[in-house]
């Protein structure tokens, strides 16, 4: 707490989705327990969220319960799912003492800035702020069109009470202006940024984690014929060996890894992934002495896991595995470090948003190649902290490029030397002091 005379306030936090799988969110209601406020979180508990939330005596999560499963036309689910969330999360509401402020996610805005502003008018003395991840209109029209009347619907109400609330938070400079000029709104940028546990790793921190997940990642153990080729070692993981002085070092001939994390939701298409990966399967048989194992990791959860895992099923390659985890909180950014390079799929549906995942992995000091979009320049510079690309060819031609000869490539050891001191730098501004820095004081004029 910021003093012992300061007068403890309650806020409240709002994720109409899954608490576990929303950091940033998660990262917001760790800095407002820091400061002076107990807050009441609400939203779903499909996954656990942050030890830092769930131990944590001033914060109350309160679980929503989920729409029952039922087997209507797309039209009327919609509508009874909808009324069903309002109403839950306006009893949820209710049912908390009063705060001070709400700061509400956005999207999905259909019904929680409603709700969030029905409560805020009647509540009078309690604000609303809302965070703008994306636009809700714009994700609808993945699977619509933009003259839908739901999509035009859900601009009205994102315009209309963009421009109601207390304050708004958005993610990039070009949200900003977009929302200043399209919707006359007005908004305070709040880069995402990495909390300190997107470190990198030592060599020890790696071992330790590649025999930890060898249970959930059999690949991680290496084969017999491998120690069999080993002197002098008391342990090693299909990575790493170590020796009986305790000495760790990285096995030669190792395999490389290739690491994404997904929610599997439509705005991220992973056939793109596939169809690169086919690529360097076909580059790598044919020059087998050139081109390491690749072992492609894909972690997350998401509606569209199971179509994906039914693609990747149907490979039969030689040169490339891919696996499909669901790793804890505490060993997603350990691996991250642990990886030899990463691929992000997200092209965000408004092209405003930045994808949260290229920032923790260049927190873990990953290299990263993104796919293209219209303001990914505000955290991806080509060749300087990571890699763009617009294809699949191009993704395989980065990949076929970095791997090629690893580990011992030395154009691609200076290069990644040059990548790590930008990241380095990217590194030294955490989340704790970048919203002390951007929300502190909107807070302190409430």
């Amino acid at each position: 707490m910021s003093g012992s005379n300061t007068k403890i306030e309650n806020a409240c936090v709002v994720v109409l989705g899954d608490i576990g799988r929303s950091p940033r969110m998660q990262y917001h209601v760790k800095s407002l327990s820091e400061t002076r406020y107990f807050i009441d979180l609400i939203g779903y508990v499909e996954t656990q969220p942050l030890d830092d939330l769930t131990n944590n005596s001033h914060v109350r999560i309160h679980p929503l319960t989920p729409f029952p499963e039922l087997n209507l036309p797309t039209p009327v689910k919609y509508i009874f799912k909808t009324m069903w969330q309002a109403l839950t999360l306006l009893m949820a509401l209710i049912s908390i003492e009063k705060p001070r402020f709400i700061l509400c996610q956005n999207p999905p805005a259909i019904p929680t800035i409603i709700v969030c502003q029905i409560y805020s008018f009647f509540a009078r003395s309690t604000k609303l702020i809302i965070d703008w991840h994306n636009y809700t209109h714009t994700i609808l029209a993945i699977n619509s069109s933009q003259n839908s009347i739901i999509v035009k619907l859900a601009k009205i109400i994102e315009s209309y009470f963009g421009r109601k609330v207390y304050a708004n938070l958005c993610v990039t400079k070009a949200m900003k202006k977009d929302l200043e000029e399209n919707f006359n709104v007005r908004s305070t940028v709040l880069y995402d940024r990495p909390p300190m546990q997107f470190q990198p790793s030592s060599i020890k921190e790696k071992h330790e984690l590649f025999m930890r997940l060898s249970s959930v990642i059999p690949i991680f153990k290496g084969s017999e014929s491998d120690r069999m080729d080993i002197e002098d070692f008391s342990e090693s993981s299909a990575f790493t060996i170590k020796h009986c002085d305790g000495q760790i070092t990285l096995k030669p001939g190792r395999s490389a890894i290739l690491i994404s994390s997904t929610s599997w939701t439509p705005d991220e298409d992973f056939e793109l992934l596939l169809a690169a990966l086919e690529i360097y399967e076909k580059e790598a048989t044919g020059n087998e002495l050139y081109y390491p194992h690749l072992v492609c990791i894909i972690t997350g959860k998401g509606p569209l896991k199971e179509h994906y895992i039914s693609l990747i099923n149907k490979k039969v390659w030689k040169k490339v595995t891919v696996v499909t985890p669901w790793l804890e909180h505490n060993d997603y950014p350990k691996l991250l470090s642990a990886s030899d390079l990463g691929v992000c799929l997200h092209y965000s549906s408004s092209g405003l948003d930045l994808p949260m995942k290229i920032v923790d992995m260049f927190g873990a000091g990953l290299p990263v190649c993104a796919i293209n979009f219209q303001c990914l320049e505000e955290l991806v510079r080509h060749g300087e902290n990571g890699f763009v690309f617009e294809n699949a060819s191009e993704l395989a031609a980065l990949i076929c490029t970095w791997f090629q000869n690893f580990p011992n490539n030395i154009a691609i050891i200076n290069q990644k030397e040059v990548i790590n001191q930008n990241l380095t730098k990217f590194q030294q501004l955490r989340w704790s002091e970048n919203w002390k820095k951007h929300v502190q004081s909107i807070l302190n004029r409430l």
